[in-house]
């Protein structure tokens, strides 16, 4: 028989392969793409099912794998500081949300700190780094500062991201067969 441990840390990383991958796929399938990177889609969902699994070990290496897999296929990074803020730190900070696993709300909030935590990492990065490409009107306002521009900009897909998973996140946990399984009650002993 196979030692229970041994078990678990397999399938750990085979659910980690298959819902990082899915992250992947549904980043290429964009409701809105901004011209200068960041886009509308729901790429933080297989991700946060995987934190809220597994925990945050587990969720912060597999969403270190997905900033990876975003760093090679949405290279969007003239410069090296953005490189790490947003691509590597940003989504490895996705793997937050695994803080929640076991909170009551952990589902709703896990989510919502782990969102929260990638758009400063954008915020920081575009106030800092991507300041020079900021144009003059934004949104029908006259942009002065550039971390009011990137408040808006990096705020604006951001926000969207975590309402679209949240609405999905909400739809998945009233149906019980799917309910266990984002609340890892298949893990439970």
């Amino acid at each position: 028989m196979m030692n229970t441990n041994s078990h678990l840390r397999v399938r750990a990383l085979c659910e980690g392969a298959i819902l990082v991958a899915l992250a992947q796929i549904l980043s290429f399938l964009k409701v809105y793409e901004f011209p200068q990177g960041g886009s509308v889609t729901l790429e933080m969902l297989p991700i946060f099912v995987y934190c809220l699994r597994w925990g945050f070990a587990p969720g912060m290496i597999a969403s270190a794998a997905f900033g990876i897999l975003q760093l090679i296929f949405g290279f969007y990074a003239w410069h090296w500081q953005s490189i790490f803020g947003d691509y590597l730190i940003a989504f490895m900070l996705l793997g937050l949300c695994g803080l929640f696993r076991k909170v009551p709300g952990g589902l709703y909030l896990g989510p919502v700190v782990g969102a929260f935590a990638r758009f400063l990492s954008h915020y920081i990065t575009g106030a800092t780094v991507w300041k020079e490409y900021m144009p003059d009107e934004f949104f029908g306002m006259s942009m002065t500062s550039p971390w009011f521009y990137s408040l808006l900009y990096n705020g604006s897909y951001m926000l969207l991201d975590l309402i679209l998973c949240l609405i999905v996140l909400i739809c998945m946990d009233r149906y019980a067969p799917v309910r266990k399984y984002l609340r890892a009650d298949d893990l439970k002993k």
